[in-house]
């Protein structure tokens, strides 16, 4: 009822070929879809159909508007599917595969906003390394991946990503503080704390010290982005990470974030869920919320853009 059958109309008669089949599928009389044809194509000035000995068929103008129909009408069918999904909403699940650092920030804080417009739909979510996160998704096994550095697979397809910036993560009181960006020469002299060779970070951090032609022995390595976290703000130590991962902390000031003036390799976040998968209302609008709870680190770390 939200749009006119007129429209119905002409796409059946130009799939059928014929107003006497249209009308014979949609249950009218083919004289009624006539005089509607007729009036649509004295409003337009055009004729829409090629009346032949055996069938009608459309006129450039026709396909033209035909275009613009069957696109009408197949918005249309999907806003009717999101209505009567709203209605199933109630209930269901959503499975998010993710790394700890990030399961704890931005994941915690759109599932929390999430949950309280569908308090009825669960959440679950499984924290894992990233080929862990990029398998569980390609296997159905989550509905929503968000990890650094997912490898290329056809099998995913890429909702939201960008180039993060890794940084010295530090306590709201640490000397280095003073520095717009810092150099990594100026990190050596205090407590490092690595990432251990299991994650991805700690090649690039490592990578970029060779570079810089530091020789350096870290003073922790753990596969916690959290116990990296609790280390930097207990004192002088310093962790390298990205603003993602401990957005949380910057946000309440109980750790802060400065550049590194030297260049790190790529560390690209991405959310990811599976190509050509059926995805539920749900965890589309769950996409949607873990999106809009990225953009303001997102900002922070563009200088507002994309």
């Amino acid at each position: 009822m939200l749009h006119s059958r007129l429209l119905q109309y002409i796409d059946e008669v130009a799939r059928l070929g014929s107003i006497r089949a249209a009308g014979a599928r949609l249950h009218v009389a083919p004289s009624a879809i006539n005089r509607q044809i007729l009036l649509l194509e004295a409003e337009l000035d055009q004729q829409l159909f090629e009346r032949l000995p055996r069938g009608m068929r459309p006129t450039p103008a026709g396909e033209a508007l035909l275009a613009h129909i069957r696109r009408t009408l197949q918005q249309y069918r999907e806003t009717v599917a999101d209505i009567r999904d709203l209605h199933a909403l109630g209930s269901g699940e959503v499975v998010i595969a993710t790394m700890t650092g990030l399961a704890s920030s931005v994941v915690a804080a759109a599932a929390t906003s999430f949950r309280a417009r569908h308090p009825q739909v669960r959440i679950s979510i499984r924290t894992m390394t990233t080929l862990e996160v990029l398998h569980a998704v390609e296997n159905s096994e989550a509905d929503l991946g968000l990890a650094f550095n997912i490898p290329t697979s056809t099998q995913v397809e890429v909702c939201w990503q960008m180039n993060t910036r890794l940084g010295v993560v530090v306590s709201p009181h640490h000397p280095l503080l003073r520095m717009d960006t810092v150099p990594l020469a100026q990190c050596a002299p205090y407590p490092l704390i690595f990432a251990d060779r299991s994650m991805v970070i700690h090649g690039i951090v490592a990578e970029a010290f060779a570079n810089a032609d530091l020789d350096i022995q870290p003073a922790f390595h753990t596969n916690s982005i959290e116990t990296m976290k609790r280390l930097a703000t207990s004192g002088e130590a310093i962790a390298f990470l990205s603003e993602f991962d401990a957005a949380e902390e910057l946000r309440d000031g109980t750790l802060a974030f400065r550049p590194v003036r030297d260049a790190f390799s790529n560390n690209v976040v991405s959310l990811v869920r599976r190509e050509k998968h059926a995805h539920g209302l749900a965890g589309i609008l769950l996409t949607d919320e873990i999106v809009a709870a990225l953009r303001p680190v997102e900002s922070r770390s563009t200088g507002g853009s994309q």
